[in-house]
């Protein structure tokens, strides 16, 4: 599972969650919501130092991560975050991929 997020989307979590370099953002799975991948479940976000990580990224200093416990999730799938410039806020994508 490969994750990315482009520069619109860092600068975003960023800005919402006063990141400063150095810090961490953990995507998790929750119980809730719906997601092209598993029915019932969606992603949060937190700030949030990681345990074991399955997956990561850096962008403007940040690094976005998912935990090992969470790849299944994805079902094969990698991540790609990006900003919906009409919303202003970030959106997923779930691409295929290969498991890593």
């Amino acid at each position: 599972m490969n994750l990315m997020i482009n520069e619109h989307a860092a600068k975003w979590y960023i800005d919402e969650l006063m990141l400063e370099k150095g810090d961490n953002v953990q995507f998790f799975v929750r119980y809730g919501g719906c997601s092209n991948v598993q029915k019932g479940f969606s992603l949060g976000v937190v700030k949030q130092n990681p345990e074991e990580v399955g997956s990561s990224v850096e962008a403007n200093g940040i690094t976005f991560f998912v935990e090992k416990r969470d790849l299944w999730y994805f079902d094969g799938h990698d991540l790609r975050v990006e900003l919906d410039e009409s919303e202003q806020e970030p959106v997923f994508h779930y691409e295929n991929g290969k498991e890593s």
